[in-house]
């Protein structure tokens, strides 16, 4: 049993080792490819290639000069024994076999890449020449592994010196390949200098060329990102490549549409909104011109029949009386929760008051509820009575439930509330600043901030809030004033 669970916690131990081994080389390879540029990968590839380029001809290089050298080392030895042979035939009817000898030496030696060693009939050395022959000076050493790669085996032959059927000595004749290999190296070394600056040069314009080649996909991913930020009226230059100017025209159609689809939501959204608000001002008015009325009509009866009631006798006072004066509380109830709803419908004052003094009103009615805060509204002189019931009434219900979640959750001791037409003429600007303790991490927007976001956006606006735990929070509005040219088409429509 033992051994059986020694088994286990080993192979354990040995599947987690390869499981971070193979894990390890995953992240080296990410670190070496996928984490690379495209750019990078290519010129990553154009390089292994290369190499590979290279490997392949320095092996060309290597086999022919190990022929080329071999086949120049057999010509040298056949030339220097047919030297030889020509010289003994030549020189024996002129000279004595021993000024032969002692000529021959000097007479072959311009032969190359051959040391020739000559020796007379007893096996004495006669004077040698200089090895190789007439070797170039001044050359740069071979390497060792050089040499051993491309220089064949060294051969050596020996050729009698026979004058009138005598043997008067011996020649040996020994291959030298150093000089054909020094040839060969630097050949090398030209060729190597040669193939270094051109494909330095090939690397830097193909870095070039990659780059103008993948610039417009790098134009592509900026416009992708404008797209994530819901900026549609991103267009993309045509590249001069058919593949990547096909890509430019989908992503332009596709930019146009979603600009035409953004455009058409926001028509409908306002038209929604337009409509949301007319019915919202059809009910308070209802509320205000019938159920109103009626109240009060009610509660003039009420108090008509409990003071009717005071001269009646005490038994019958008593049963008149307190239904009355329940009459009157209900109908006090009923007041309060229609001017309640009046205020959350649509405040009557709009359209009819300047929207500033609504909303410096509004400031006023919080400050006054809560003491400990300082409030304070900074209308723009530029500031206009009204901008249509819709824009109106989206900016007084975020300035509304902005200082509602101020006085909630904020614990702040000032907060400004600006409202000014932009720079540019093209709409309102809010800004709601506080300097509490701010949204926290992770905090979801409640249905008052996504209201409050629903219907700007649903304007054609932009809606955000910035928020720090040291600095509080900002709610930051601005709402085009087209809407309310949309709002008069949707109502005409």
């Amino acid at each position: 049993m033992q051994s059986d669970v020694a088994v286990s916690v080993q192979s354990d131990a040995t599947a987690a080792a390869v499981s971070a081994s193979s894990h390890g080389r995953r992240r080296v390879f990410h670190a070496l490819w996928h984490g690379r540029s495209l750019r990078a990968q290519l010129l990553i590839v154009f390089a292994i290639i290369d190499l590979i380029a290279i490997l392949v001809a320095g092996g060309v290089i290597i086999l022919r000069a190990r022929t080329q050298i071999r086949i120049e080392m057999a010509a040298s030895m056949r030339l220097a024994e047919f030297l030889v042979g020509d010289a003994a035939h030549l020189a024996q009817q002129q000279v004595s076999a021993e000024e032969f000898l002692a000529a021959l030496p000097a007479q072959l030696r311009s032969i190359r890449h051959v040391r020739i060693v000559v020796t007379d009939a007893a096996g004495v050395p006669v004077a040698v020449p200089p090895p190789g022959g007439l070797r170039s000076e001044g050359r740069e050493p071979v390497p060792r592994w050089f040499t051993a790669l491309v220089s064949p085996a060294i051969e050596t032959h020996e050729v009698a010196v026979m004058v009138n059927g005598a043997r008067i000595g011996e020649v040996e004749i020994v291959g030298e390949p150093a000089d054909e290999t020094a040839e060969v190296w630097e050949n090398v070394l030209a060729l190597g200098a040669v193939a270094l600056v051109l494909n330095a040069a090939m690397i830097g314009i193909l870095y070039f060329l990659f780059g103008r080649v993948l610039d417009p996909l790098t134009v592509l991913a900026g416009g992708l990102a404008d797209l994530e930020h819901q900026t549609y009226s991103v267009r993309l230059p045509r590249p001069h490549a058919p593949e990547l100017a096909a890509i430019a025209e989908r992503f332009n159609a596709l930019a146009l549409a979603l600009e035409e689809a953004r455009g058409e939501n926001v028509r409908l959204n306002r038209r929604l909104i337009s409509a949301q608000d007319d019915e919202r001002r059809r009910t308070a008015l209802e509320l205000h011109d019938e159920v109103g009325p009626c109240l009060f009509g009610l509660k003039a009866n009420a108090s008509t029949i409990a003071g009717a009631a005071a001269g009646l006798p005490a038994t019958a006072q008593r049963s008149i009386a307190e239904p009355a004066r329940d009459i009157l509380a209900i109908i006090d109830h009923l007041q309060v929760i229609n001017r309640s709803m009046l205020d959350r419908l649509r405040p009557m004052a709009l359209g009819h008051v300047p929207l500033a003094d609504i909303i410096g009103e509004m400031v006023r009615e919080r400050a006054r509820g809560q003491p400990q805060t300082a409030f304070a509204f900074a209308p723009a002189k530029n500031l206009g009575p009204s901008y249509g019931d819709s824009i109106d009434l989206t900016v007084y219900r975020c300035i509304q439930e902005s200082l509602t979640n101020v006085v909630r959750h904020a614990q702040a001791k000032h907060v400004t509330v600006d409202l000014a037409e932009a720079r540019d003429g093209g709409g309102l600007a809010l800004t709601v600043r506080d300097d509490g303790r701010g949204l926290g991490p992770g905090v979801v927007p409640g249905f008052g901030i996504r209201g409050m976001q629903e219907r700007v956006v649903g304007l054609g606006g932009a809606f955000a809030i910035d928020s720090s735990p040291e600095g509080g929070t900002s709610v930051r509005i601005a709402i085009p004033f087209n809407a309310a040219a949309d709002e008069a088409d949707g109502r005409t429509s």
